[in-house]
């Protein structure tokens, strides 16, 4: 909505521009900058975009300094609460949750695209088997599109549903057959009569050798896990999804992209940092020293996993992987292993201590994922990689909705350029 008030620009020797505030249901108003180029000649600089709206959205909004994160409304809390995965795809995708039928008839279509065509089971061949599964998943998710040329007809809206089906269905499949190859096992077949989280604990874990039946709490856990990453607005791979389907690009080549962008350590690094900060810690009894080393600004020691960028001082994402990392480790009894009662331990001394109170350490939803991962039997490896399988569905919903946007054209982002100035090749330096 376009407000009444205005904002000015002043430049000295030079007439006021007036520019319109744009006013959101949730969060700060925009200053609507768009003309700013063409009609002052001066553009806005914004490393990082971190004072910069690239979109309008409906999907998900995050508000850092209350610690609050809604999708197409609803507070994540209540979703993960009350909800399975599958119901925040369709909720993300379009925009209201699916009633009964609804729900009924998108398991079942999810459920049919699960399996992968023959020839890109024979993909994983062409890797290495010490390759980072994410480079993996890179090279997969984008070769679906030589598989399903259709997909390219992306402005028809049935096309566009397939599309979000096939990707979501697969993107289990893809990660398990990645993991699978790693260790040099044999993939497993999805199976039509596990849902969504069972079938990936089944095709990671499960083998031909003996029956496979997942821990009805281990397969909550692992839903829930799914709901907290699903979508996190705009973050840097949901931004190189929207940058590369700007183009025009096929959606599969787009999550292909977000996946490498999300390989990054700075995006989804946190999770690994953590557990491997919690291997360098060891022990309960060596706490203290490592506590003392973090306080030492010239040692470089942090601890992983405590504080986030963008929610400043309470994750609900963090709170709800708190309960369920308890609920699982109870089911494993794992209560009394080393590295989780080590994990027990300075999750309560980083609130009670006054370094980690003062700087807003509190344990993030990094710190729990890493948790709970371990206990599952994930290894560090894939950790990026179920990130990325969750966040399909918020990728996709983002590109779908950008495409659906009557203001969509190819992104063109400007730059400070700060090079030598134009200079002349001088003759004499011509061969």
């Amino acid at each position: 909505m376009v407000s009444e008030r205005k904002a000015t620009l002043n430049i000295v020797g030079e007439p006021a521009v007036h520019f319109s505030l744009l006013v959101p249901t949730h969060g700060s108003d925009c200053l609507d900058i768009r003309t700013l180029g063409a009609r002052t000649g001066r553009f806005a600089y914004d490393s990082g975009f971190e004072s910069t709206a690239s979109c309008k959205s409906k999907i998900t909004f995050v508000d850092g300094e209350k610690g609050e994160l809604l999708h197409h409304g609803y507070p994540i809390e209540q979703l993960a609460e009350q909800c399975d995965f599958l119901d925040v795809a369709y909720l993300l995708k379009h925009g209201e949750l699916a009633d009964a039928g609804q729900k009924v008839v998108f398991e079942s279509v999810i459920r049919k695209h699960t399996s992968l065509h023959e020839q890109m089971v024979k993909f994983y061949q062409g890797f290495r088997r010490d390759a980072d599964p994410m480079a993996v998943m890179v090279g997969v998710v984008g070769a679906l599109s030589a598989f399903n040329h259709d997909a390219a007809d992306f402005f028809d809206t049935a096309q566009r549903n397939l599309n979000f089906h096939r990707i979501v269905a697969r993107m289990p499949t893809i990660v398990a057959m990645a993991y699978k190859y790693s260790i040099g096992e044999p993939f497993m077949n999805p199976r039509a009569d596990f849902g969504y989280a069972a079938n990936f604990l089944h095709m990671m874990f499960a083998t031909p050798r003996e029956e496979f039946r997942p821990n009805p709490v281990l397969v909550r856990a692992l839903d829930r896990l799914f709901i907290v990453f699903a979508d996190q607005g705009q973050d840097a791979s949901t931004s190189t999804v929207r940058m590369a389907g700007s183009s025009g690009a096929n959606p599969f080549a787009c999550v292909s992209a977000a996946i490498a962008c999300l390989s990054g350590p700075a995006h989804s690094g946190a999770s690994e940092a953590c557990l491997a900060m919690l291997q360098e810690v060891g022990d309960t009894s060596r706490l203290g020293g490592f506590v003392a080393r973090a306080r030492d600004k010239s040692d470089g020691f942090t601890f992983s996993g405590f504080g986030h960028p963008v929610y400043r001082h309470f994750d609900p994402r963090a709170q709800l992987l708190r309960e369920v990392c308890d609920e699982v480790q109870q089911e494993l009894g794992l209560e009394q292993h080393r590295l989780f009662a080590l994990a027990k331990a300075l999750e309560k001394l980083s609130l009670e201590d006054p370094y980690f109170v003062e700087e807003d350490l509190y344990p993030s939803v990094d710190f729990y994922s890493a948790i709970l991962q371990k206990a599952l039997g994930i290894p560090m490896s894939m950790f990026a990689c179920i990130q990325a399988l969750a966040r399909t569905a918020g990728w996709m919903a983002q590109w779908e909705e950008m495409l659906a946007d009557s203001e969509y054209k190819i992104a063109r982002p400007r730059q400070l350029y700060t090079g030598v100035n134009r200079r002349d090749l001088s003759a004499a330096m011509l061969p």
